[in-house]
């Protein structure tokens, strides 16, 4: 249960609460479309509350471009009743806040009930194409579901997930979005006080593998049922049901983790309550773009077994997957041992569509676009090599095709006995050096969100400057054709410039 006198019941269930300084009348003249269809399914999936007000919120940043598509305007988001809002402190018509329950397994251990601790799911907006998303608030306070934590972000994690998740979308990856940071005017307290902030995050739906679990381990049967219609309607109306959803979201699972490895990424914290239903990438806590290649890498502080290294990710997202079956068991038959054979056979398919998705992302960064049968063993051989030379992952790829990537492995003498497999191997592509160039320029970014710039981004800001973070978000939105002006942010950290770990904002 929540503390004393931060919430109280309102007649409507044990999982319905109304925060007593939270609710607000809700405001005229900002327009946006909402059609709640998460808050219309059964009152144990979530619990109804407000925000908590901040004591002086102010604008950071603001996507503009993504308000735009997003059917909103821009002028009344910026403006004082749009912060507010931006901030938790005042509710739009047609919202209905709330936090979403579910659970999860977090490093391989099972927690039966996690849940939205610091998150609060405004409504879901209905652009002028028809399309559903999300808009939530990230650090919006507490909730039932905080397990004593304060809900609040600091600004360091809120301007590190609008940097990496706008610059995934740059990337073209799958994943939430970042409308909107906001700065509270409060003080957050983890090792000592700093700036607190919030962040409005968008996405397709918050839906995660630990949905699912949270009600099969309940054994709520009524409730997985509910849930997975309500996914399959809105993320997968093709499947024609349980087995079918879990199949195509194994398929959606594998094509993510292996774009995530063609551009060096590490989620850090793979937990099934950050495996979202849709194949979206989702909460960019400990995450990091790696800068000298090395399968092991980690930079999670909390993963101290390596568990999601970078070479692990493909096993840990097929572990996930496992777990949604598990979950879905219950809604594929009757009979629980032919119930679970079907959704052992269904998750199969991850392995080879992952091993196709990653050959496909690999060869284009070779400028290939024949498949032919030696090619896994030539992008095997040069990855080896770049993991016993330590060479930069971006700037090494990169600089297949772009002069202007300065990397000393592409030199090296070892790199050189590669090379030669390569061009043996590019001169049967039937379009010639100019098509395989554009192919590998479209695949390999010469910029990255490396950590030393994120880091930088933040220790300015908190210091009150945020010119450095807005240069990189302008920076990243480019980030295959790059402006001149932004050739500086390619450089990979010099050694005492290198980030070794990072860390989760609660």
């Amino acid at each position: 249960m929540p503390p004393a006198g931060i919430f109280e019941p309102n007649g409507r269930g044990p999982h319905w609460y109304r925060r007593r300084r939270g609710l607000r009348l809700g405001i005229m003249g900002l327009n946006i479309r909402f059609d709640n269809s998460y808050g219309r399914l059964p009152g144990r999936f979530f619990s109804r509350l407000s925000a908590t007000p901040v004591a002086a919120p102010r604008l950071i940043a603001l996507n503009r471009a993504l308000a735009r598509d997003l059917g909103l305007d821009p002028e009344q988001l910026a403006a004082p009743q749009g912060v507010a809002v931006l901030a938790g402190n005042s509710v739009p018509p047609g919202a209905e806040p709330l936090a979403q329950a579910y659970a999860g397994h977090q490093f391989g251990g099972w927690s039966p009930q996690l849940g939205d601790g610091r998150a609060i799911l405004l409504g879901e907006i209905v652009t002028p194409e028809g399309a559903r998303f999300d808009l939530q608030l990230k650090g919006a306070g507490p909730t039932p579901y905080s397990r004593m934590g304060d809900g609040r972000a600091w600004l360091g994690p809120v301007l590190r997930e609008y940097i990496v998740s706008e610059a995934m979308h740059a990337l073209g990856v799958p994943t939430t979005r970042a409308l909107a940071a906001v700065a509270t005017g409060e003080q957050v307290f983890r090792e000592s006080a700093l700036p607190g902030a919030v962040l409005t995050r968008v996405a397709s739906s918050h839906i995660r593998v630990g949905t699912f679990q949270y009600f099969a381990a309940r054994g709520d049967k009524e409730a997985l049922e509910a849930l997975c219609a309500h996914v399959i309607a809105r993320h997968y109306p093709g499947a024609g049901g349980a087995l079918e959803l879990l199949e195509q979201a194994a398929a959606r699972q594998a094509a993510l983790v292996a774009h995530w490895m063609s551009i060096g990424f590490i989620h850090g914290v793979m937990n099934t309550d950050n495996a979202h239903i849709a194949g979206e990438t989702i909460d960019y806590g400990p995450c990091a773009f790696m800068d000298g290649y090395d399968p092991a890498r980690v930079f999670s502080s909390i993963d101290r077994g390596g568990r999601y290294a970078y070479g692990r990710q493909p096993q840990m997202a097929y572990w996930n997957m496992a777990q949604l079956a598990s979950a879905l068991v219950p809604l594929i038959g009757e009979d629980q041992e032919q119930a679970v054979a079907e959704a052992s056979r269904a998750i199969e398919g991850f392995a080879p569509a992952f091993e196709a998705a990653w050959l496909a992302r690999f060869r284009a960064k070779l400028g290939l676009s024949l498949p032919e049968e030696g090619d896994a063993a030539l992008i095997g051989d040069l990855l080896d090599k770049m993991a016993q030379h330590g060479a930069d992952f971006t700037n090494s790829f990169r600089g297949l095709s772009d002069d202007k990537a300065d990397e000393p492995f592409l030199q090296s003498d070892a790199f050189a006995a590669w090379q030669d497999g390569w061009r043996a191997r590019l001169a049967r592509e039937p379009g010639g050096w100019d098509e395989c160039e554009a192919l590998m320029r479209r695949a390999n970014p010469a910029l990255i969100a490396r950590n030393h710039r994120i880091e930088a981004a933040i220790a300015a800001a908190v210091a009150g400057d945020f010119s450095l973070f807005e240069r990189l978000t302008a920076a990243l939105a480019g980030p295959f054709e790059p402006a001149a002006q932004y050739d500086d942010l390619r450089a990979a950290p010099r050694p005492e410039e290198e980030i070794s770990a990072t860390f989760c904002g609660t």
